[in-house]
């Protein structure tokens, strides 16, 4: 693992693997080690990028202005930094929401683009089925919010997990050492959530975007998460859509063979 220093932060990262590069983005909470079960597979096809966000684990905990558009820039910096610009981005969660806006604003900078389940609420428009979905993980979201900011970070990462992000039971089954980092890093979450644009888009940009892009959701994921990926993937010139079948949130954890094997393949085919 090593540090670079981009846009006043300094970024903890590793690269392993030979070939076309590949960035790999984490989500809300976590961290580079999100990524660990699928780096060894794909580190055999590419030169594979993970590193922890600003504010999160290894990385400088300054949040600068906490916006996304910070996390944007400083996937854009280091990328440009450490020679990985253009690669294929593949994004988790906020991660993807992070890569998505970052194609809206730099495409040059991607060879193609991968995201699961990017959390962009603000695209289900008011008149949608789905919309109620949306607005009950919000004040989900809200709650965990106010529970961090109150001092009660177990508790409010807890009721995030089971109420918006993975679903019933989820937090007693993650490792002590998982549930240890997702509290360190909420500080880093309240920020993100209290960033006025943090669930919009623009998705008449989105649609310039012209690189090759899959979307995806699981199809066991907590029932607001796959209508955002599917109207994002309405938007996206070259999209294709993807679900996963028995997966979840967090693909790359629970099924990482086949999230290897799902990426090897659409980077292949483009």
């Amino acid at each position: 693992m090593a540090r670079v220093r981009v846009r006043g932060a300094e970024l903890f990262h590793e690269v392993v693997g030979e070939g076309e590069p590949l960035v790999l983005v984490h989500g809300g909470l976590t961290d580079h080690y999100t990524w660990q079960a699928v780096v060894p597979a794909l580190a055999a096809s590419f030169r594979v990028l993970v590193y922890d966000r600003r504010g999160h684990s290894g990385s400088t905990r300054t949040l600068g202005n906490g916006v996304r558009r910070d996390h944007e820039d400083d996937l854009a910096a280091l990328m440009e930094t450490l020679g990985f610009a253009p690669a294929h981005v593949a994004g988790n969660s906020f991660g993807a929401s992070t890569a998505l806006g970052l194609a809206v604003r730099r495409p040059g900078l991607f060879r193609s683009l991968i995201a699961h389940e990017p959390p962009l609420l603000g695209v289900i428009r008011g008149d949608d089925p789905a919309h109620v979905l949306v607005r009950a993980a919000q004040e989900g979201i809200d709650t965990a919010v106010a529970l961090i900011l109150a001092g009660e970070e177990s508790e409010g990462v807890r009721r995030f997990m089971e109420e918006v992000a993975l679903g019933p039971g989820s937090w007693a089954a993650l490792p002590a050492r998982v549930r240890a980092v997702l509290v360190a890093n909420s500080r880093a979450f309240v920020h993100e959530q209290c960033d006025p644009g943090w669930a919009s888009l623009d998705l008449t940009r989105l649609s310039g975007f012209s690189a090759p892009a899959l979307l995806t959701y699981g199809t066991e994921s907590l029932p607001w998460l796959p209508p955002v990926t599917v109207e994002l993937s309405r938007s996206v010139r070259q999209a294709e859509l993807r679900g996963l079948e028995g997966a979840g949130h967090v693909p790359q954890v629970s099924h990482p063979e086949t999230y290897a094997e799902m990426v090897r393949e659409f980077i292949a085919a483009v």
